[in-house]
């Protein structure tokens, strides 16, 4: 994210990738390939204006967020507790977050891919075959789905 202030002659009036509207403030900000008013590069969550707040945005989903709230998103793997980069495809099992790699049964290892069954209990993941006994009553049984990113929705 850069903040541009015009300097000498005056530059060709840009169109802000948050409002449409035409750029005559003193500054503006360039971040993601685009043109932004100051305020309107905001937090898709928490709706911070991002030039208030420090330097650096990311995106990921469709999304623009401030470092806070990347980190509560995609900040950490819940298995290894190793930061997550904005790029990397992702694991979620009950709101968690998981690094591909670090999502596979506690008992086995084995890794486990979009499709296969699993068992959440108590906050660890077994397979469907390593279910620990059946008495226990927080499991259940729920397809595995993969996430590169978060769609179009807002999860805040």
């Amino acid at each position: 994210m850069v903040n541009s202030q015009a300097s000498g002659v005056p530059p060709a009036p840009r169109s802000c990738a948050g409002c449409g509207g035409k750029i005559a403030d003193r500054f503006l900000l360039f971040s993601m390939e685009r043109y932004w008013h100051t305020r309107c590069l905001k937090c898709s969550c928490c709706q911070a204006q991002l030039g208030d707040i420090g330097t650096t945005c990311y995106s990921k989903g469709g999304m623009i967020l401030c470092r806070s709230d990347y980190i509560k998103l995609f900040g950490a793997c819940c298995a290894c507790g190793q930061s997550i980069p904005a790029n990397e495809m992702v694991m979620r099992a009950q709101g968690n977050v998981y690094h591909i790699k670090c999502f596979s049964c506690a008992t086995c290892r084995n890794r486990l891919i979009p499709g296969d069954r699993f068992h959440y209990i108590n906050g660890t993941i077994f397979c469907e075959h390593d279910r620990p006994g059946t008495a226990l009553h927080n499991s259940h049984l729920a397809p595995l789905q993969s996430s590169s990113v978060l769609t179009d929705q807002k999860v805040c």
